[in-house]
């Protein structure tokens, strides 16, 4: 019995977004235009919530700065993003969802438009191994080498994602119509498409347009924690 878990990771199993949050760590470290670049996230963090983000635009933005400073410099930084920002919130309720499925043999992923700089390492805190993110691309593609502020690949990003779960479920020799059940847990209406994928959907601190959406479809709604 073949059984799949994916999770959503800003405001699902994080009270947060960790791509704003990694952003305004930044400014607070001086590394970027802080005035210029706090204004900027903060638009790009407002399109999202609504649902009228321009992802090429935003990974532009997003992905310069690891363009600019070697991955050395990068990974210290961080480091400590990972003791300031994420550490402490990891909440318990998370966790135990987690370790629910991973205790009753389902294959678990993280799914996320969040760049696999910045969630890697957060996804590995929470104990899972599998992510699929938007891929920052790199010096002649070398997973080690430098980052060129472009993206590998597709952006793990609305309909994106579902192409981008369907390619990682046939690496796993898998696919949607194989599985005995499929979960995904998502705060966000731009989750939609995948939700409509699996065959268990549960609207997990949802926004408002998709409360409103899992109310019709009579989902599940599952409130882990409040959102900040």
């Amino acid at each position: 019995m073949t059984r799949l878990a994916l999770f959503d990771l800003d405001h699902t199993l994080l009270p947060f977004d960790s791509d704003y949050e990694w952003g305004q760590f930044l400014v607070r470290q001086g590394v970027v235009d802080g005035e210029k670049y706090a204004k900027a996230n903060d638009q790009f963090y407002a399109d999202y919530k609504v649902g009228k983000l321009d992802i090429d635009a935003f990974l532009r933005f997003a992905l310069k700065p690891l363009s600019e400073n070697t991955r050395e410099q990068l990974q210290q930084w961080h480091d400590s993003f990972m003791q300031e920002k994420i550490s402490g919130q990891l909440h318990p309720a998370s966790l135990a969802l987690v370790q629910r499925h991973q205790a009753a043999g389902d294959l678990c992923c993280v799914v996320t438009a969040t760049n696999s700089f910045v969630t890697r390492p957060i996804v590995h805190a929470f104990g899972i191994e599998h992510l699929v993110a938007t891929d920052p691309a790199t010096e002649n593609n070398q997973a080690d080498g430098r980052f060129t502020g472009g993206i590998r690949g597709i952006p793990s990003f609305k309909e994106g994602k579902v192409t981008r779960v369907h390619a990682w479920l046939n690496d796993q020799g898998l696919s949607f119509e194989n599985l005995d059940k499929s979960f995904f847990y998502s705060d966000s209406i731009n989750d939609l498409p995948l939700l409509e994928c699996v065959s268990d959907p549960i609207a997990t601190n949802p926004d408002a347009r998709l409360r409103a959406e899992a109310e019709k479809r009579n989902w599940p709604i599952l409130e882990l924690f409040q959102s900040t």
